[in-house]
């Protein structure tokens, strides 16, 4: 057994496709209000829903703000008129709950090491939401526990979100456990401010976006980095069965 007791893992863009599922949702909510959806539509909504999730992480917006105006903000920029807002989000959301596509090689590697070391979620999605997309997608029974920012208060990276989950996992030390998410911002800056060691999934070698998320890079290095969530092995120094 190696020096890692339990994996925390980040669902979307870590566990599961998140988005392949945004595009899809998206696109078929917009389509159904009549709106002829175009390829650059579906990157801006991207680049606008991020740009809120990282406001929610640094405490600039609220969870229901962020749920309003990601939308809100594309209808205005497009021209988009007579939508009716919640009826819109509650469809995206079924949408995002319902549908859900693995990153390759997550299931994989979670049934492998499902008995030798725990595992949890963290995430900050909806909680309705990544309940019921880990209940349909199979990884929920692979789980020793679900951390759900909505359920906790407060969003990784801050503080409030990591104290919550060591109670609740209760005899491990912070050194034992080992932090695995694609985000620099919550996932990986979060578990260095708080001192649990950092896993960066990079799949491709992802590019650092832009200066603010380097300087997020140098300031809260990951432990480690790995391009296939199967190099998660090696890190763990487990034997395969």
């Amino acid at each position: 057994m190696g020096r890692y007791k339990a994996v925390l893992w980040d669902v979307d863009g870590t566990l599961l496709d998140f988005l392949s599922v945004q595009r899809i949702a998206i696109t078929r909510c917009l389509q159904d209000v009549g709106v002829e959806v175009t390829e650059e539509m579906v990157a801006r909504y991207s680049q606008i829903n991020d740009g809120y999730w990282k406001k929610l992480e640094l405490g600039e917006v609220t969870k229901e703000e962020l749920h309003r105006r990601r939308f809100t903000d594309l209808f205005d920029e497009y021209g988009i008129m007579g939508v009716d807002v919640e009826l819109f989000r509650s469809q995206y959301l079924d949408i995002l709950a319902n549908t859900y596509a693995y990153i390759d090689g997550a299931m994989e590697i979670c049934k492998s090491l499902h008995g030798k070391v725990r595992q949890y979620v963290i995430t900050n999605g909806v909680e309705a939401v990544q309940t019921k997309k880990l209940r349909l997608s199979g990884f929920y029974d692979l789980m020793d526990g679900i951390f759900i920012s909505e359920q906790i208060g407060c969003p990784k990276p801050h503080e409030g979100f990591f104290d919550y989950c060591m109670n609740a996992i209760g005899d491990l030390q912070k050194e034992e456990l080992l932090i695995v998410g694609d985000s620099l911002t919550s996932d990986i800056k979060g578990g260095v401010l708080y001192g649990i060691p950092t896993c960066w999934y990079r799949p491709q070698e992802t590019c650092l976006a832009d200066s603010a998320e380097r300087k997020v890079y140098e300031s809260y290095t990951p432990d480690y980095e790995i391009g296939h969530l199967r190099e998660l092995q090696d890190i763990l120094a487990l034997d395969r069965d």
